[in-house]
């Protein structure tokens, strides 16, 4: 058995139940998070001295976010638990580690990737204008710190996360004044069969988009964004319908999203092969019905292996855990492995019904104007990565990176490389998957030079 314990990256569901199975084998895993608390984005926690009910928080899921939250608390003195860390690099056998201003490495033989998930975005006019947030921003905002991002809130986009934040929004008592989806409302209809794989979640979905209309906030779908106005800030938001007429709605904020993408980069860097999922319209890292990886002593569990939710999260979670003690010595999971996959189906046609009823509009970001800004970071417009394509030859992203500095910036390609890969698809007039993807790069989030610099660690 290797002598260095187990480690997990990541401690929202499947990170939390990945734990809890590992100490329940007799194993003492080091669990390491960025965040000060556990949860991960969707059961994140409140600071210290708040007080909002976690039925306020967390609505319907009020019961599961105490259910995990307990859960892990209860391993406290059983696992060496590490908030507020970062891991900016991997290397065989090797983590790089932030916290505290100090960088460090932390030896390990096992690990478990729990990365999680963000927003997909996709630039139009303005969009960089202070006071657009991604609607993951707006629900941190929110539970994390219990403020609104403004005082009257459009929220745009696609996906059962649009809906979710905006009734989260208008439950605390912020003003949204519409909640704007570019996806039809008859596709909708089409993925009910396959959304009723899970008529509960269905259910809660269809509550939310009742409960909304029903106090008066504007929903609109198929709809189309034309621009965000304003000079120094947000002032209001042009869209149009799926009539295409025009429309303007006065706001002071906007929260945006388009899906959700896995966060990958761990997986990148310990050079796990990818393959492209063209149902998620995103290259993911491989991994086999347990959660390993083809790179020996990686597993994957929950969003960042693949979107499928928090419920499947908690289960793949297990799922990693029970691969890695298999792999570390004696015994026999393939029972409730198989069992877990069974479960699994389930979400995976659910999700299948979410992608038909939310379907990334890739359009909309091929169509992105010559001179909207896509990587913010850099400063690189839509033309300049164009331009790297048509005049520069640039057949794939990490080309067209080196050429136009897409990608290049702060957030490593992570807010803009989906909207970067479908631009230059269409630039080359290839599909989406022959662009390529990004290849991960350390740091994967910015460190504090005095950091890197000391030479005392």
């Amino acid at each position: 058995m290797a002598a260095e314990p187990p480690v997990i990256v990541g401690t929202g569901p499947a990170g939390t139940r990945a734990a809890e199975t590992l100490v329940r084998a007799g194993l003492r895993p080091i669990v390491i998070d960025e965040a000060p608390a556990s949860g991960g984005q969707i059961y994140r926690r409140q600071p210290p001295g708040f007080t909002r009910a976690d039925t306020e928080v967390y609505g319907f899921e009020a019961d599961k976010a105490t259910r995990l939250h307990r859960a892990f608390d209860g391993l406290a003195d059983r696992i060496d638990y590490r908030p507020n860390t970062l891991v900016w690099s991997i290397r065989p056998d090797r983590m790089h580690l932030l916290r505290g201003g100090r960088v460090n490495e932390l030896a390990f033989s096992h690990a478990i990737f729990a990365t999680g998930a963000m927003d997909r975005v996709i630039p139009f006019p303005s969009w960089t204008l202070p006071g657009v947030f991604t609607l993951g921003g707006a629900q941190v905002a929110l539970k994390y710190q219990g403020c609104a991002i403004g005082r009257r809130v459009v929220f745009l986009g696609t996906g059962p996360l649009l809906y979710l934040v905006a009734y989260q929004y208008a439950r605390a008592g912020a003003r949204v004044v519409a909640v704007l989806d570019t996806a039809p409302f008859a596709g909708k209809l089409a993925a009910l069969p396959a959304l009723l794989a899970r008529p509960g979640m269905a259910a809660k979905g269809m509550f939310y988009l009742g409960w909304l209309r029903s106090r008066g906030v504007t929903v609109a779908s198929g709809i189309r964004p034309v621009g965000v106005e304003g000079t120094d800030a947000v002032a209001g938001l042009v869209w149009r319908d799926d009539a295409g007429r025009e429309h303007r709605t006065d706001c002071d904020a906007i929260a945006l999203g388009f899906g959700l993408k896995a966060e990958t980069q761990l997986a990148d860097l310990a050079e796990v092969p990818f393959t492209w999922d063209n149902l998620q319209r995103q290259w993911l890292p491989e991994r086999d019905g347990w959660g390993r990886t083809p790179v020996g002593g990686i597993y994957l569990a929950g969003d960042g292996a693949g979107i499928l939710g928090a419920d499947a999260a908690e289960l793949t979670g297990e799922r990693a855990a029970l691969a890695l003690l298999q792999d570390r010595g004696p015994g026999d999971h393939g029972q409730r492995v198989a069992a877990i996959n069974a479960e699994l189906d389930r979400h995976r046609r659910f999700r299948a019904g979410l992608e038909a009823a939310f379907p990334f509009p890739d359009d909309l970001a091929r169509s992105t104007a010559d001179d909207t800004i896509l990587c913010r970071c850099e400063g690189v417009s839509a033309g300049e990565l164009r331009r790297a394509a048509s005049e520069l030859g640039a057949g794939e992203v990490n080309r067209a990176k080196a050429f136009s500095r897409v990608g290049m910036g702060r957030c490593q390609g992570r807010v803009c490389g989906p909207a970067a890969a479908e631009i230059l698809a269409a630039a080359l007039g290839v599909p989406i998957e022959q662009a390529g993807r990004l290849r991960g790069q350390a740091p994967v989030k910015p460190l504090p030079m005095a950091a890197v610099l000391d030479t005392t660690q």
